[in-house]
């Protein structure tokens, strides 16, 4: 579609309301026809920059392959170290018990029965 040159239209600035030569008047970001002492550019803090989202877990984690402290040992009460299968898994018994014990330390008493 062609539009009319309008060398001869004659238009309001919408802030100050004085009359320009049309093709002297700048559109504004918000829409507005404005003369060049009225135009301001668009402040850059309406259209502020996107926050990138934390990232929540490593790429390909390698497994901790650190022992806890007090893993990887068992004590047996009931074996004796004097016998020969001592340390054969098949000879240990299944039911591990401990003997009564009493303790007392200040005002704290620890008992296990």
């Amino acid at each position: 579609m062609a539009y009319a040159s309008g060398k001869f239209a004659k238009a309001l600035c919408d802030r100050c309301a004085f009359e320009y030569k049309f093709s002297e008047l700048q559109e504004e970001w918000n829409g507005a026809k404005v003369c060049s002492e009225c135009y301001e550019p668009k402040h850059p803090q309406l259209e502020p920059l996107t926050a990138k989202a934390d990232p929540e877990a490593l790429y390909k984690p390698r497994p901790n392959n650190d022992a806890e402290e007090g893993e990887g040992f068992v004590v047996v009460v009931s074996s004796s170290i004097f016998n020969s299968n001592f340390m054969n898994p098949s000879t240990l018994p299944t039911n591990f018990t401990t003997p009564k014990m009493t303790g007392s330390l200040g005002t704290v008493t620890i008992t296990t029965t």
